[in-house]
């Protein structure tokens, strides 16, 4: 089976890809595209995965960072992996890569700078600024955010992320606003809505244009990984999907 990554039309003429488990080597619960050298998977067949997407995104070698649930973004440098939650740069051939599975996976580019970025925004990284801290970091490059189209691609969606009580309170005591955010769910619970909360960051950022791909990680197994379903089956482990963007 062939890779079949996700793309947006705002990032038309930059190579790029939300890719889906489809195409990958994994068995078991890990069956398709895992990327994550963090799971327990077998190290050299994510190490096949990962060469799969390198050579649909036409390079050798993929650069990524050491993820962390931080708010910190960093320009990308193929012979290291430091933690930070973003990466950007500004040379032609560099595939940027962030790996989720429920996070938001987020992509920017500024086409006339000739800049891109990526970032791993959780509910704590988003909260914490890591959506702001790459737009920072392209700037550094030469970008103008401005000028900079962000998409975010497959994440949990709200109907599928329970919250409690501590969890709202700890939006609610940053702003008041971030209530809006929230809507009731059962047994005093509530549903979080990550994709909302991350396009509002963006666009309170001064992006351009953001979007959101439309798809939950959650709902569709047979297309993405998801940390909360594999927690809500039981399973030991979990596969992380792979998001990829280039000059």
């Amino acid at each position: 089976m062939t890779l079949s990554p996700l793309t947006s039309p705002l990032l038309d003429g930059i190579t790029h890809g939300f890719f889906t488990r489809q195409g990958g080597a994994s068995t078991g619960i890990y069956a398709g595209l895992n990327c994550g050298s963090g799971s327990s998977d077998q190290a050299e067949v994510v190490a096949m995965n990962r060469a799969r997407v390198a050579d649909a995104m036409g390079v050798d070698a993929l650069a990524s960072v050491h993820q962390v649930h931080s708010a910190d973004a960093v320009v990308a440098d193929l012979a290291a992996k430091p933690k930070a939650d973003g990466l950007v740069t500004d040379t032609p051939g560099v595939a940027l890569t962030i790996l989720t599975a429920d996070c938001q996976p987020v992509l920017f580019a500024d086409r006339d700078a000739g800049v891109v970025g990526a970032a791993h925004a959780g509910w704590k990284g988003a909260l914490d600024g890591v959506l702001e801290a790459t737009l920072e970091k392209m700037e550094d490059l030469g970008a103008d955010r401005g000028r900079v189209r962000a998409v975010i691609g497959p994440s949990i969606s709200q109907r599928a992320y329970e919250v409690g009580q501590e969890f709202l309170e700890r939006f609610m005591d940053e702003d008041p606003d971030h209530g809006r955010f929230f809507v009731n769910g059962v047994d005093g619970k509530y549903q979080f809505d990550l994709v909302g909360f991350g396009l509002w960051r963006l666009r309170a950022a001064g992006v351009a244009e953001a979007e959101w791909t439309g798809h939950c990680t959650y709902s569709d197994p047979a297309l993405f990984y998801s940390y909360r379903r594999a927690t809500h089956r039981g399973e030991a482990d979990y596969g992380r999907l792979i998001a990829s963007i280039r000059l």
